[in-house]
């Protein structure tokens, strides 16, 4: 079996499962935010529920709307906070504590390698970077798993994607899964497993391997999965707050297909408009003026992400008519962030720090597009109106890039800047 089938055989106390089976497993852990947890706790009541499963093994996030942006979303978040306190929810975070969920939770150590993870937030793929299986859901089904602590799945196929060479500079996990996508198409993964793998992805930061991970959803898959290694162990090892299993692939494992990538010569990836499949590099996409910058969310929101959009900005100022807007994705981001001077640069540079919030990613709060705008951004979707008036444009980029183009105020290579 793969690692994904492992972990599904195991949950659902079977010996094998095959791809198409449908299997009732249990959950390890399950996470709903502000916008879907409110679903989930009607459904919850709904079956009759009066006690959740395990009040140690669900998180609520409040991280979309919040801080509240208006009156509903206010309200929102008053009825997860109240079913967090009634139900003395372990795991609730609420403003001042609060990361963006799927950067938010690995950093605690609350999702762990070998876990069968459930979240009303369709990013829970995320976490198949420590080499769990990860996946997001409905908050009908959510509100069924804090009842039961248990979902029905149908077990994945899997596909493994190998990528051979040596990273360029420049180049980081979100252009490898750019141009994956890019190849494959957004429905090249339909309810897969991308299974990620290589000797390049050996050299991998885990910091670009959730990258990868959290936009699996974008390729159609049910999961994105990396096998664990010596940097997964690292990770985890001071921050697991509970016991974990590392699985891996057995050698006659079954793959719907494998497919090889070279990145060695690989170029900074761009998603244009409108889709994350309409990928090319950046040496392709001619001059595009830009009116903001986005360099957050629970793709590209972690220190690494930082580290490298700073080390362009530092003495450099944001070009005259762009707005730029830089999100840490947790607290704890934050804090090394400042630590590092990082925050100072970016405010020197002329660009608004935010506290961390899903924010414009959705095109919720914090930089929503008007009419006939450009925006250049490290989160995951550039869907029409995804990050705010139809009429506006979203490209997709790694945070070397975005950070180049905001002092540029188009769209270029790092490479310029240096």
């Amino acid at each position: 079996m793969t690692i994904t089938e492992k972990i599904l055989a195991a949950h659902a106390g079977l010996d094998v499962v095959k791809p198409g089976q449908i299997i009732k497993a249990k959950v390890d852990f399950a996470l709903a935010n502000d916008i879907t947890a409110p679903l989930a706790i009607k459904a919850f009541k709904a079956a009759g529920g009066k006690k959740v499963f395990d009040k140690d093994r669900i998180a609520l996030i409040l991280d979309h709307f919040t801080p509240n942006k208006d009156i509903p979303s206010a309200i929102q978040c008053q009825e997860v906070r109240e079913f967090a306190y009634e139900q003395n929810i372990t795991h609730f975070y609420d403003v001042g504590q609060v990361g963006i969920e799927h950067v938010f939770l690995p950093e605690k150590g609350l999702v762990l390698p070998g876990d069968l993870v459930i979240g009303a937030d369709s990013h829970t793929c995320t976490y198949g970077a420590l080499g769990a299986f990860s996946t997001g859901v409905g908050s009908t089904d959510l509100g069924a798993v804090m009842l039961t602590g248990e979902i029905w799945l149908k077990v994945p196929a899997s596909t493994r994607l190998i990528y051979k060479g040596n990273l360029p500079k420049w180049v980081m996990g979100k252009d490898l899964i750019l141009h994956t996508i890019g190849d494959i198409g957004v429905e090249g993964a339909l309810y897969k497993a991308m299974e990620f793998g290589g000797e390049a992805i050996s050299q991998l930061s885990m910091d670009s391997r959730f990258t990868m991970a959290n936009m699996a959803i974008e390729a159609g898959a049910k999961n994105g999965i990396f096998i664990p290694d010596e940097k997964t162990e690292n990770y985890i090892r001071s921050r697991a707050q509970r016991k974990y299993y590392i699985y891996q692939n057995d050698e006659d494992a079954n793959y719907v297909s494998v497919k090889e990538y070279n990145i060695s010569n690989l170029e900074p990836q761009i998603a244009l408009p409108h889709s994350p499949g309409n990928v090319r590099g950046i040496s392709e996409i001619g001059e595009i003026k830009i009116d903001q910058v986005v360099i957050g969310s629970c793709t590209n929101g972690r220190i690494e992400d930082l580290q490298v959009a700073a080390s362009l900005l530092r003495g450099h100022k944001i070009a005259k008519g762009v707005r730029c807007i830089v999100i840490p994705a947790t607290q704890m981001v934050y804090l090394e962030a400042l630590r590092q001077g990082i925050i100072e640069i970016f405010i020197k540079a002329g660009a608004a720090v935010s506290t961390p919030t899903c924010g414009p990613c959705l095109g919720g709060h914090m930089g929503v597009l008007a009419p006939g705008e450009k925006a250049i951004s490290t989160t995951n979707r550039n869907f029409i109106g995804r990050m705010g008036h139809p009429q506006s444009e979203v490209y997709l980029s790694n945070p070397a890039v975005a950070a180049a183009s905001a002092i540029a105020g188009k769209i270029i290579s790092p490479e310029e800047i240096e």
